[in-house]
């Protein structure tokens, strides 16, 4: 017995198809919604004092704690690779109770702004973090009192490195110790001082994440005891992000940043809806790391994995982009 082939049933043709604008390279690149560049992404930088070599971070893959030369050589690379801005930390020869070496004038950040505006003149715009964890003997992110930090003198030590920092040459300057009034403090200190012309960007939301252990191995500023929790937000919410932002927004920031970023994709689409100032997010170092992991056990692409997750970090409505990542993808977009 012969068996008859009748064949499916009839289909209609779609008459819209998505596949056309994916059908090759150029038409994808064509239509994108998001496109990622080297001028979106930000390079955080740790220097240290006292190393006349630059020592590299196992636990942050490819990253360095840099000497004042090394520094010097790896600007050229991002500024060749079409990097906009530096983001500078900070790990100082000798930490006290209220990190002094913070605001020190001979001190290793003002020491590596001069020498980066020196040798890069206005090429490479200069952020610094303004924070005292890195150099404080406890950890904290100001001087205690008791077990927890003092947010009133901490204020008024932030004026001050803000101006040490603004001196050395810093074009922006990032408060991230989410001190309550802390960009109002520093607006005013930088004021007074005669810089009105130098921007904040404010870690308006920065979350006490599990994500930042690699970092604290760079910085070298992990709590001798306790933790951050009391000042820094509760991963759990959300709506207060808003409050943080309005806040910040109103005592003078120029730029409003999410710190982690990945992981916080819903707070950046939250906060670029909030304002209209550029928003900053932190691609952060757990976040680096997790991919360079995976890449390195083989199960994952790590180079398309990192455009991708830039990508997505953009598209939720970030204008820039703070990550370990920068250089490498950097380089990779500009030979696309």
């Amino acid at each position: 017995m012969t068996t008859r082939l009748t064949g499916p049933p009839s289909v209609v043709p779609p008459r819209d198809r998505g596949r056309r604008l994916r059908r090759t390279e150029a038409l994808r690149r064509m239509s994108a919604e998001v496109r990622l560049s080297p001028a979106d992404l930000v390079a955080p930088l740790f220097v240290k004092d006292g190393v006349t070599e630059s020592q590299a971070v196992p636990s942050l893959p490819g990253q360095c704690q840099f000497s004042l030369d090394g520094l010097l050589r790896h600007g050229e690379r991002l500024v060749a690779a079409g990097i906009p801005a530096v983001m500078l930390f900070g790990v100082p020869a000798r930490k006290d109770s209220v990190g002094s070496a913070a605001w020190a004038s001979d001190g290793i950040v003002p020491r590596a702004l001069r020498a980066l505006r020196e040798h890069f003149g206005d090429r490479l715009a200069l952020i610094t973090d303004l924070c005292l964890c890195d150099y404080t003997d406890h950890g904290h992110c100001g001087p205690l009192a008791g077990d927890t930090v003092d947010n009133d003198e901490t204020l008024a030590l932030y004026q001050r490195v803000a101006v040490a920092q603004a001196a050395a040459g810093a074009d922006l300057v990032a408060p991230s110790g989410m001190m309550d009034g802390q960009v109002a403090a520093i607006r005013a200190g930088l004021d007074e001082a005669g810089f009105t012309d130098r921007a904040i960007m404010a870690y308006s939301a920065k979350y006490a994440s599990a994500f930042y252990g690699p970092f604290r191995d760079a910085a070298e500023s992990s709590p001798r005891v306790g933790d951050r929790r009391g000042y820094q937000m509760d991963p759990a919410n959300g709506r207060e992000a808003d409050l943080e932002v309005r806040r910040d927004v109103d005592e003078g920031a120029d730029i409003v940043m999410v710190k982690p970023a990945l992981a916080y994709l819903d707070v950046i689409h939250r906060i670029r809806r909030e304002t209209a100032l550029p928003v900053a997010a932190y691609n952060v170092s757990g976040e680096y790391a997790m991919v360079h992991a995976a890449a390195e056990r083989g199960w994952l692409d790590g180079p398309a994995a990192a455009v991708e997750v830039l990508s997505a970090i953009k598209r939720a409505g970030a204008d820039m982009v703070l990550t370990y990542h920068a250089l490498d993808v950097a380089e990779q977009l500009r030979k696309r």
